[in-house]
């Protein structure tokens, strides 16, 4: 037994630490055991190092005379890099306007981990898994606080919602118990047919452009399809948009966007303009008032399941109509049902979030069949393989078995994702994979576009191999982390469980949105 003195090497900006260690002591506790002092969030990243060599055991910690040095996946303590910044503006002209791009630039050129700048506002970003890993978790480290100004969702931000509150706000714990199980995958399944007729509900107007010989804007009418499937998961409401190949889109998803387009306005502005009688603050506060009014309504008028009667969340979620009607009438352990203030708005974010991400995503799939060539025929194919035709009737079973489609919508999200700004707080000073070092009170931001061009992820992350995805030791070793976990389907959820069970709407959606495209 002796006495060792340990350091973090790379930096002089940390105290040493004194440990008494023993034979008998496991070199595994003792790394974890130094994590917990020096706060390093992967306790089998450290690696210990005498003046020469590596300690790989117990015996050679002892033996070694003097201080010990620590290093993290092989590389030194050190501060994220960051480009040189301009006054006032920071980093802007580095960044924008093409910030993915942009990002890509930055990672390669400084590392894993980059500090940003943009009028003032610092941004810590990563492209690493693990490091995205670490920030999503939520511990002693990292946390949700979207009520830090300089969190990306401040301006949104609701203390009872689920998506866009702090983490410690009573809401989060309450919210979660009840909105996940909506989004199970046996609850997904009774949203599959509503899907589907939501779906078929476009084909006429697809059919006349086709017929007329048009191109069409292929985001607007996703954005409608999309629009069209939320609200009928979400509200049991049958919003029309493909009544005409211009039929405008309900008055609740135009107020949702303006708000969107209006909270980014806001946001940029003096904080002393909210007190103005006119102007963009006024209007927010009436769209907002008059959007809200509309959703709280449509709750009220949604179909009701179940006979009515009140039940356990878990029963509830697989009789219900819609999950407002499932937020009704579920009730937990205690008898007790979520608030209706916290009903509102935890619906009018499920609409959002699902509104614009679907959106794009289903966008983005119409331009990956149109721009990969071969993937029509081999989507077509495995459809009339499994019974296609104009009249079937799909189920989620027969959705989720499906491979091919898949793979072609998970290699979509990959290559063209649209989730970006899922962002967590550092609680304390910490040290993440890759030996970065990030101060208490930063923003951290998974990039999950460059996560998902990763090369030291993937193999060819340019290209789009829908194969990649297939279940064999070849595909396994080339697609070497594919991270699905926490960077499918969902921009702002809160954490790996969340974002999963999300994603089971998300998935089904494109695969029944692509089952038809046969017709």
């Amino acid at each position: 037994m002796g006495v060792k003195e340990f350091t973090l090497l790379g930096t002089t900006q940390c105290q040493n630490v004194k440990l008494e260690v023993a034979l008998s002591d496991e070199m595994s506790d003792l790394k974890s055991d130094l994590a917990n002092l020096f706060a390093i969030t992967d306790a089998t990243a450290i690696s210990l190092h005498g003046s020469t060599d590596i300690l790989e055991t117990i015996e050679n910690v002892i033996d070694h005379q003097g201080k010990i040095g620590l290093m993290v996946d092989g590389s030194p303590i050190r501060a994220p890099h960051a480009p040189k910044e301009l006054p006032f503006l920071g980093n802007h002209f580095e960044i924008y306007p093409d910030h993915m791009g942009n990002h890509d630039r930055l990672f390669t050129q400084y590392g894993s981990v980059i500090k940003t700048v943009n009028m003032g506002t610092t941004t810590y970003l990563t492209n690493s898994p693990s490091v995205s890993e670490a920030a999503l978790s939520e511990s002693e480290y990292f946390t949700k606080t979207t009520s830090d100004p300089s969190h990306p969702l401040y301006h949104m931000r609701d203390s009872t919602a689920l998506f866009i509150c702090d983490t410690s706000s009573p809401a989060f714990h309450l919210a979660h118990k009840f909105i996940p199980p909506s989004m199970t995958p046996n609850a997904v399944r009774q949203y599959t047919p509503n899907m589907q007729q939501a779906i078929e509900e476009c084909f006429s107007v697809f059919d006349k452009l086709d017929r007329q010989d048009k191109a069409f804007h292929v985001y607007q009418y996703m954005f409608k399809l999309a629009g069209q499937i939320i609200y009928r998961i979400v509200l049991g409401l049958d919003v029309g948009h493909f009544k005409t190949i211009d039929t405008p889109a309900h008055e609740i998803i135009h107020l949702l966007g303006e708000y969107m387009l209006l909270m980014k306005k806001t946001s940029l502005s003096p904080q002393w303009y909210k007190y103005l009688p006119f102007g963009d603050h006024r209007r927010l506060q009436e769209v907002k008032k008059r959007a809200w009014a509309l959703v709280d309504e449509a709750i009220d008028n949604a179909e009701v399941g179940g006979g009515g009667k009140d039940a356990p969340i878990q029963e509830v979620a697989l009789d219900s109509t819609c999950i407002a009607d499932y937020l009704k009438r579920a009730v937990d352990d205690e008898g007790n049902k979520l608030p209706p203030e916290y009903r509102l708005t935890n619906i009018v974010v499920l609409i959002g979030a699902g509104l614009v991400t679907s959106s794009s995503l289903l966008s983005w799939i119409i331009y990956a069949l149109a721009k990969y060539p071969g993937n029509q025929e081999r989507l077509v194919q495995e459809l009339v393989d499994h019974g296609g035709s104009s009249t079937k009737t799909w189920s989620y079973d027969e959705i989720d078995s499906l491979p091919f489609l898949d793979h072609f919508v998970k290699e979509t999200h990959r290559l063209h994702n649209p989730s970006f700004q899922t962002a967590r707080n550092t609680k304390k000073d910490v040290i993440v994979p890759g030996g970065w070092q990030m101060p208490a009170g930063a923003i951290v931001m998974p990039t999950f576009p460059s996560i998902h061009k990763n090369k030291d992820h993937w193999e060819n992350p340019e290209r789009f191999d829908p194969d990649r995805w297939a279940d064999d030791a070849t595909s396994k070793k080339r697609h070497r982390r594919a991270f699905t976990h926490i960077c499918r389907w969902t921009p702002r959820l809160c954490g790996p469980q969340c974002c999963k069970i999300g994603g089971k709407i998300g998935t089904c959606k494109s695969g029944v949105s692509l089952s038809f495209y046969r017709r």
